[in-house]
């Protein structure tokens, strides 16, 4: 059934007290009331005085509302926006949308010698690795050609040449979180992280220059490598960062000798020149020579000489949600807009989008989407309105695949658990809230599914802002293992949420963050 909710009954908030809290003396409330007490406790942490704290809980099977506070109020997102963007592209594109890469000649005939251009083009694929390249270079070579008189010239007029989302930082630009959208680029890892490169900075003898290489190598960046190797049993202390508006890349600082290599990313200004970079050299080491690289359209009546599709959308949901991968979002935000209005661009498929949620009951007049993943700080949206999406996609066919690629509290495995997979181990949550995490400076968000002590499945939506002490992420955390311990009718207030301690290590060994910022995923710690 699809619904529209109105704005839910608020709740007053008591404040001043801690997660850890004692329920009030006198007669024991039951049932939805004794939930009520706890979340109201757990609300009443100080480091939410002064903040926006949107929480709505809700039971599908009966529309009963459990919980309610600042439901209808606005507040930014962050990455739960990630839960309009891919409902919308499952609705637009549907579950088996793949994207396409091809190569394409404009010579009249082939042979060892081709007399046109190669033209590489693109809609999106962001999960396009170096041995994808290398794979379509193969097939070149197979069809005969040694020698392209022309040149190779990509095609990434599938998407507008907008690369970066409005209301971005301009000091993220250098961040793979923030990497330029295109309609061609390059994934370094199977966690696709177009439009980056991993660098990687190795020891060499004590006092001399650290050794760098990019991976894949590609010459789109420039390394200014000032690392050093310093004594052995150090830590690592390198900072990797592109100059902001430009492609020079600066290494520094030390790694020790005898440590392993430590790996950052950098992202690459221009994704399409990117491709062409790493497609060239696959082409060279498969004997095809080419005479330069550019940037064209293929003709009308262009010749096929290879081409690859990329994992279907239900697949890409996985590394995409699990992850937080926003240049994922912000892809299949202009994928949406190409095939439904043949405008590769922001503005349409945002249009797309919100048309396709609000056949999922969204209401458009609440909502403003400027980005696909979250990343803008302009984007807004409320509590109710997550969770009567929430609700709603639990009719569509594609919702098992959606429902899976969704992080699961407490499990370990980096493509199950996600952005939870180090929190609320050892709870009733574990292993069972099925939600999207969302984290920005100021912000973190956490909405999805939990099933109950009693058996029912809720749909919950918690959204903090404009918070000024540490990460409340723990008050998310203790709202959801409340909702897993819920015992319907029968439930007691437990006066105390146990919530475990959540640290984030992130691919550096021995170094930990704080995840306050930014999602875990972002900074490779999860």
């Amino acid at each position: 059934m699809r619904r529209r909710w109105g704005v839910a009954f608020g709740l007053a908030v008591a404040l001043g007290a801690s997660v850890v809290l004692v329920a009030p003396s006198g007669a024991a409330p039951s049932g939805p009331d004794a939930l009520r007490v706890d979340l109201d406790n757990i609300l009443a942490d100080q480091r939410l005085n002064g903040s926006h704290a949107g929480v709505v809980v809700r039971d599908p099977a009966t529309d009963e509302v459990l919980y309610s506070r600042q439901a209808a109020d606005r507040a930014t997102p962050a990455s739960n926006a990630k839960l309009l963007t891919s409902a919308a592209a499952l609705e637009a594109l549907g579950p088996e949308y793949r994207f396409r890469t091809d190569v394409v000649t404009d010579a009249p005939q082939l042979g060892p010698v081709l007399s046109g251009d190669l033209y590489l083009r693109g809609t999106g694929d962001p999960t396009l690795l170096a041995a994808d390249y290398d794979r379509l270079a193969e097939q070149v070579a197979a069809s005969g050609i040694r020698l392209v008189r022309g040149r190779l010239l990509t095609d990434s007029s599938w998407f507008d040449d907008v690369p970066l989302g409005t209301g971005w930082a301009w000091d993220d630009e250098p961040y793979y979180y923030a990497a330029p959208v295109s309609a061609l680029t390059v994934a370094p890892n199977t966690d696709f992280d177009a439009g980056t490169a991993i660098v990687r900075v190795s020891p060499t003898a004590e006092g001399r220059p650290a050794a760098v290489q990019l991976e894949p190598a590609t010459g789109v960046v420039q390394v200014d490598n000032r690392a050093t190797t310093s004594a052995a049993d150090g830590e690592p202390d390198v900072t990797v960062e592109r100059e902001h508006g430009g492609s020079r890349v600066v290494v520094s600082g030390t790694v020790p000798v005898g440590a392993q290599p430590f790996e950052d990313f950098t992202t690459v200004p221009d994704p399409a020149g990117y491709a062409a970079d790493v497609f060239a050299s696959a082409l060279a080491a498969h004997g095809v020579t080419i005479r330069g690289t550019g940037k064209g359209t293929v003709p009308v009546g262009g010749r096929e000489l290879a081409s690859r599709q990329s994992i279907p959308l239900r697949e890409l949901l996985v590394p995409f949600l699990k992850l937080s991968n926003n240049g994922h979002a912000e892809v299949l935000v202009k994928a949406m807009g190409r095939e439904i209005r043949g405008d590769g661009s922001w503005s349409a498929g945002l249009e797309v989008l919100t048309d396709k949620l609000s056949g999922l009951g969204v209401d458009p007049a609440v909502l403003r989407m400027v980005d696909g993943s979250g990343l803008s700080t302009m984007d807004q949206v409320t509590p109710e309105q997550l969770t009567v999406l929430l609700d709603n996609a639990r009719e569509r066919a594609w919702f098992r695949a959606w429902y899976d690629a969704l992080p699961v509290a407490g499990v370990a495995d980096r493509m199950v658990g996600g952005t939870l997979r180090n929190r609320m181990a050892g709870t009733a949550a574990e292993n069972n809230v099925h939600a999207k995490t969302g984290s920005l400076t100021g912000v973190t968000s956490l909405s999805g599914y939990v099933t109950t002590a009693s058996g029912r499945e809720l749909v919950f939506s918690v959204v903090f802002n404009d918070f000024l002490a540490s990460s409340p992420k723990d008050l998310e955390d203790a709202i959801a293992i409340r909702l897993a311990e819920y015992n319907g009718a029968d439930d007691q207030p437990r006066g105390r949420v146990h919530v475990p301690q959540s640290r984030t290590q992130v691919d550096d060994p021995g170094t930990w963050v704080d995840e306050s910022a930014l999602e875990c995923s972002w900074v490779k710690a999860c």
